[in-house]
């Protein structure tokens, strides 16, 4: 067993994650789950010491790093990497966590080959960029294997509160801005454990679980206090807006669509969200033969991918358009082509067959109609048999306890103010899914990083003028 500060890991002999306790709550994996985890090994394996000062070394640490630019949360990449290579790996650390609290998770998810490193200089020489997510994870696994505390403290306390609701990478990043400045933060989360979709979201192969909570740990040292189990509806946030200071709303977005076509409530139907958590707690240890996912996005190239290493024989991706209009990452293609995923593409799903469970998906061809939208074929449709269909075709909003005369909305999503995160009324701020849709982690963390100054900068303010 090892002891946190706010939660309790089991492990077995191979360090692989089994259990998680908590004051609230308890995720258990399932007795084979060490062999699931064999299954999800590192897509991008960590660096060895002496490697990665070799590839730190690679770096010309640029004045004006274009790869410092290009992160959402400016994290001075040429000064955390150079301090790699004189062998100041704490030093490395502070730098990383100074400019995103969550840069071990960011460092494992973020598609850093359109943002960092998509943007190294050593593009233009036609030389391999530098692996800034190895290093920066190098940096971060070498704090949490140290076991030392983060290398900064929260501020004096000014008797100031916030209330975060939700418990995702936007709160969590808004949490710390708050600590580092004496604020007092709790965050109110609907589900056992803390930190969203890195918990609960995100690859197994990408953010292994206990990750996730190794930088949840980082939040307790701060001082930061989380609800688990707290459904926030809009009785609740009354009061919480009666006891607190300011909100910030971290809600990030609501359930994934359906298809809308008969009997989908029938078993062998789920979503990709719901799946991704299952076989990361270990309540999904293995799948059906033959797995259909629906949807372009990275989220279902995350849980085609899943189902591959599940144990599926044939994984089909269905999506309406052509791979040049998915929304997932070119590279995210390329890799679930290579898992041996197997795409559908300029199709739609129109039925489902099958008694008590899926059978079957009927599929129809797509054409382009006369105002440009796209409408199925029926006279050409065709049967995909399947034993499980994962939805994975966008969310909806999850806002609809939001007073909308207060908290303006646009389509479902908050609108704020892109400076600071605040919202039409002065008392609420917000980040992450919520106002940009579904974005990457590390933009959730910029805009909780942007709000929890945003924050403390408007309670200053409120203060001075009581």
């Amino acid at each position: 067993m090892v002891d946190n500060h706010f939660f309790t890991t089991a492990l077995d002999e191979e360090g692989e994650l089994l259990a998680v306790s908590t004051s609230t709550g308890f995720l258990e994996r399932a007795p084979d789950s060490p062999e699931v985890a064999k299954r999800f090994a590192d897509l991008h394996p960590g660096f060895a010491p002496v490697s990665a000062v070799i590839e730190a070394n690679r770096c010309l640490y640029c004045f004006d790093a274009p790869c410092t630019v290009a992160c959402p949360t400016h994290i001075d990449v040429p000064k955390f990497i150079k301090k790699i290579a004189s062998g100041n790996l704490e030093g490395s650390a502070r730098t990383i966590l100074e400019a995103n609290i969550l840069g071990a998770s960011c460092a494992r998810a973020c598609p850093v080959q359109v943002l960092c490193e998509g943007s190294c200089v050593m593009h233009r020489n036609n030389e391999r960029p530098i692996e800034i997510g190895r290093l920066q994870r190098f940096a971060m696994d070498a704090l949490h294997a140290s076991g030392d505390p983060l290398p900064f403290s929260p501020g004096e306390e000014t008797g100031k509160s916030v209330a975060l609701i939700g418990g995702g990478p936007a709160s969590l990043a808004c949490a710390a801005e708050l600590r580092r400045r004496g604020i007092r933060a709790e965050i109110f989360d609907a589900r056992p454990l803390p930190g969203g979709l890195n918990t609960y979201g995100i690859a197994e192969y990408k953010l292994p679980l206990i990750e996730s909570l190794h930088e949840i740990d980082m939040l307790a040292q701060l001082g930061v206090t989380f609800h688990f189990d707290t459904t926030v509806d809009a009785a609740k946030l009354a009061l919480l807006e009666a006891q607190f200071d300011a909100v910030f709303l971290g809600v990030g977005l609501g359930t994934i669509h359906k298809l809308g076509v008969a009997n989908e409530d029938r078993g062998g139907v789920t979503n990709a969200l719901d799946f991704i958590a299952g076989y990361k707690s270990g309540a999904i240890t293995m799948v059906p033969k033959k797995v259909a996912v629906i949807g372009g996005g990275n989220t279902a190239i995350d849980a085609a991918n899943a189902a591959v290493r599940l144990g599926a024989e044939e994984v089909h991706m269905i999506y309406r358009r052509g791979p040049q209009q998915m929304s997932a990452f070119a590279f995210e293609y390329e890799h679930a082509k290579q898992e041996g995923v197997r795409f559908h593409f300029h199709v739609t799903p129109v039925g489902l067959v099958g008694e008590d469970r899926v059978e079957a998906l009927k599929l129809a061809q797509l054409e382009t109609s006369v105002d440009s939208s796209l409408v199925p074929k029926l006279e050409e449709g065709s049967e995909l048999a399947v034993d499980l269909v994962v939805l994975a075709i966008g969310q909806g909003t999850h806002t609809s306890f939001l007073d909308g005369d207060k908290v303006q909305l646009d389509k479902g999503r908050i609108v704020v103010n892109r400076v600071n995160g605040q919202t039409s009324y002065p008392k609420f701020f917000a980040g992450g899914d919520c106002i940009n849709g579904g974005r990457e982690v590390v933009d959730a963390v910029a805009d909780g990083k942007r709000a929890g100054i945003g924050i403390a900068a408007w309670l200053e303010v409120a203060h001075a003028n009581a």
